[in-house]
């Protein structure tokens, strides 16, 4: 009987394709570590060597130290939560009316989001600024969170998600009495997790990873965030040294290792828009 199974063969040279790429996009990272925990005298060009002689943790401390990175750490973690925790529940609000209400100017609503998705998030950056600085959300963590609770991808993915919830269930619960506020938070909101916990992951990661707002909207001290002072860390700004400017480089990678490990399962199902089926 014939079977549509690859062979022995080509199932290894996709296996072998497979970790080939992903040791690629692992090198930089690991030499990142590696670097992180060598002298300053093994990274010089003339003696560059593959391994540490003597593994130096305290090169992280001395990045910490040196720029101040707890308080930029937490700064960020702060918007990076924020931000993940009402953008996940926001986008879904907006995608359950598109997807599941009925009201005038839902099609114009729909189309609207999809031509905002085609427009670079940094040409929105001027007018942003202007209605930031006219209401206040300037120089502090709002500034930093606000402007990123609602995003036209993360609309039109969750409809998408929406859009699988069986209306038939919707409709056994309004007969019991439910709104549309009760339909989307005991009824929606849970079949759609997935999808919820893959944009909260992309979310956290935009958000950690954020430089070119930040740097317009900070201006203190107090409130910038840790990719401007890793910028500034690797410009020479806090510290000269390569090995303390890759320790650096390794603690802002560390806690979006960190998340996505932990919402893997969920990442991978929200992908693929998975819910439930009529």
């Amino acid at each position: 009987m014939r079977t549509d199974r690859p062979s022995l063969a080509s199932r290894v040279v996709a296996h072998a394709a497979v970790y080939a790429a992903a040791l690629a996009s692992a090198l930089p990272l690991l030499w990142m570590i590696v670097t992180s925990l060598k002298a300053d005298d093994e990274v010089a060009p003339d003696r560059l060597s593959l391994w540490p002689q003597a593994w130096r943790w305290s090169n992280y401390a001395e990045a910490v130290r040196a720029a101040n990175l707890d308080r930029f750490f937490m700064n960020s973690l702060l918007a990076a939560v924020l931000t993940t925790v009402l953008a996940g529940f926001y986008n879904a609000a907006a995608g359950f009316a598109l997807a599941k209400l009925r009201f005038r100017g839902r099609r114009a609503a729909t189309w609207l989001v999809l031509a905002a998705m085609m427009l670079p998030v940094q040409a929105s950056f001027i007018v942003a600024y202007i209605i930031a600085a006219g209401l206040g959300l300037v120089d502090n963590l709002q500034a930093l969170v606000i402007p990123f609770i609602a995003s036209a991808f993360g609309i039109y993915y969750m409809k998408q998600a929406v859009a699988a919830v069986p209306d038939s269930l919707l409709e056994a619960g309004r007969l019991d009495g439910m709104t549309d506020l009760d339909l989307f938070w005991h009824l929606v909101f849970p079949a759609i997790w997935p999808a919820t916990a893959a944009l909260g992951t992309l979310s956290f990661v935009n958000s950690w990873n954020s430089f070119l707002w930040p740097l317009v909207v900070a201006d203190s001290e107090s409130s910038k965030t840790l990719p401007i002072a890793i910028a500034e860390l690797a410009g020479g700004v806090y510290v000269q040294s390569w090995p303390v400017r890759m320790a650096a480089a390794t603690l802002i990678t560390l806690p979006l290792v960190i998340v996505f490990l932990l919402f893997q399962r969920a990442f991978v199902r929200g992908v693929t828009l998975s819910g439930v089926k009529e």
